[in-house]
């Protein structure tokens, strides 16, 4: 848990979050528990199938300790069988949960994952190479049983009063999976905060559970979906764009959003994202409104083309109402 003195002036100035209180490494590596997987289906868009491999899939957690202690917004970790190059066993990856707190099924027990298929070519020798826990999970059937650790993470959650906040959300590829699980919370709380997802992809059959979030935004007035195709025209037929490039396109409804003090931000995703998004914020905010979100030192602020990562966090430095998760 994220959480400041009222009296402290740091807390004052930046409208810090206070988060929820999350329990973590019930089931460990030494003790894991055991999940039963329900469903497995690919989650990509459209009629013209995406050249990746997503798959959401659905696990019955009851028989672990993760079961009605899960919090959205955190991951839960996956030992697959085998042994390593090196001939140990394989250590556990983790996986974001996709599901809310209540899970799938309402109880708590039935949790999601959206996992994407790791298939690249080494560049030392062209040869190919397979994501170890990505494609153990993708393949498994319905009633086989996998071990699991977790619950992991108590930083990327919602505050313990959500009521109090705005929110706007960044993903790109499967780092939509905690966002699902925000959105679906959020909005089943029936309260007015207003609520910005931006989900970047390359083509539009990478746009993940789009038909899902469509609806959502037909339903509920208070959640906007934007979407940004980074190597085909947008939706609407506009240039490609990166995902931050929705700070500029679409200004009239993010800039008042980010003015207000409720407001958190929320990215997840490639790593790279952020610093697009931070640069973006530079161009598109007033100082007062980009410092409540990221401060940057003087000499740097007069470079912005030639930010790059190695400078977050030392001379640019999100602050506690930016919440970042990015591999």
């Amino acid at each position: 848990m994220s959480r400041q003195p009222e009296s402290n002036p740091e807390s004052q100035r930046t409208n810090e979050p206070m988060l929820r209180t999350v329990q973590t490494h019930l089931n460990t590596p030494k003790n894991p528990g055991i999940a039963t997987v329900l469903s497995s289906q690919l989650c990509t868009h459209g009629k013209t199938r995406s050249a990746s491999f997503v798959r959401h899939i659905e696990l019955d957690f009851s028989q672990t300790k993760i079961a009605g202690a899960y919090c959205s917004g955190q991951s839960f970790g996956v030992i697959p069988p085998g042994l390593d190059d090196k001939g140990n066993p394989h250590k556990f990856r983790l996986f974001s949960i996709a599901s809310p707190t209540r899970g799938e099924d309402g109880q708590g027990t039935v949790l999601a994952a959206t996992v994407k298929r790791v298939i690249d070519e080494r560049w030392q020798d062209q040869t190919l190479f397979l994501g170890v826990a990505s494609n153990y999970l993708c393949n498994l059937k319905p009633r086989e049983q996998i071990m699991v650790t977790g619950p992991s993470g108590k930083r990327f959650v919602l505050p313990e009063d959500p009521s109090l906040h705005n929110y706007v959300f960044f993903a790109t590829g499967t780092g939509i999976a905690p966002f699902r699980a925000f959105i679906l919370e959020l909005l089943s709380l029936e309260i007015e905060s207003k609520i910005v997802f931006v989900m970047g992809a390359p083509f539009a059959t990478d746009l993940l559970y789009h038909e899902e979030f469509l609806s959502l935004s037909d339903k509920y007035d208070q959640f906007t979906y934007l979407t940004a195709l980074s190597r085909q025209p947008q939706l609407d037929g506009s240039a490609p764009s990166y995902v931050q490039s929705c700070l500029g396109t679409h200004a009239e409804l993010l800039v008042p959003l980010l003015e207000d003090p409720r407001t958190l931000v929320y990215v997840c995703g490639i790593a790279g994202m952020e610093l697009g998004i931070f640069k973006e914020m530079a161009h598109q905010l007033s100082p007062e409104t980009r410092s409540q979100y990221v401060r940057v030192e003087k000499d740097v602020l007069k470079d912005i083309p030639n930010w790059s990562r190695k400078m977050i966090p030392k001379q640019i430095k999100p602050t506690r109402r930016v919440m970042l998760e990015v591999y």
